[in-house]
């Protein structure tokens, strides 16, 4: 292994090190706790290395999303993929987004509640975010009829990221939980 590849390989460590640490900071204390001297003293290097690979907290807070898109993008095909009927699919991946959304909060928050200069929709979306979505695609084509899919898509997400954050602000009823998400699917399908 050549020098050069080496010093890549260590880069490249530091770099997930980096997001690992955040990731763990936030969910243990919340984002307004991830600050790049927490965190170099977190990683054990100095805020100047972390600033070589991240211009602030806000790049490191949108590397974390887009690594937890590609997390969820898993996580949907899993449940889609794991039922063959467009009801049951759909009722799974609903299941699936609400659980991540809810087993992990903090990288819920960076990928669909911060701000973020991240590109939704347009050509220059990362590649993760598009798989993710993709998911919501794939798992309503069997319902959307003469609809245009990705706006379906789009309205589905959109009322499933409604219950994940209002449900995390006890906004909603515990008790009704699988009421909600009955009206729902039965609404799609």
């Amino acid at each position: 292994m050549s020098v050069k590849e080496r010093k890549e390989r260590e880069r490249a460590e530091r770099h997930r090190l980096i997001i690992a640490a955040a990731r763990e900071l936030a969910e243990a204390e919340g984002w307004d706790a991830v600050t790049t001297r927490r965190l170099a003293e977190r990683v054990e290097y100095s805020q100047p290395v972390l600033y070589s690979h991240f211009s602030g907290k806000d790049a490191i807070v949108a590397a974390v999303a887009v690594e937890g898109c590609a997390e969820l993008a898993a996580e949907l095909r899993r449940a889609r993929t794991g039922r063959r009927a467009p009801k049951a699919a759909i009722r799974a991946l609903a299941d699936a987004y609400l659980g991540f959304a809810r087993d992990r909060p903090a990288l819920y928050e960076a990928m669909f509640v911060r701000p973020t200069d991240i590109p939704f929709g347009t050509d220059e979306t990362p590649a993760e975010l598009r798989e993710a979505f993709g998911e919501f695609v794939a798992v309503l084509e069997p319902l959307a009829a003469d609809r245009d899919l990705e706006t379906f898509a789009e309205v589905v997400w959109s009322a499933l990221h409604g219950l994940a954050v209002l449900t995390r602000a006890d906004r909603l009823r515990v008790s009704h939980h699988k009421a909600r998400l009955d009206v729902l699917i039965d609404q799609l399908a």
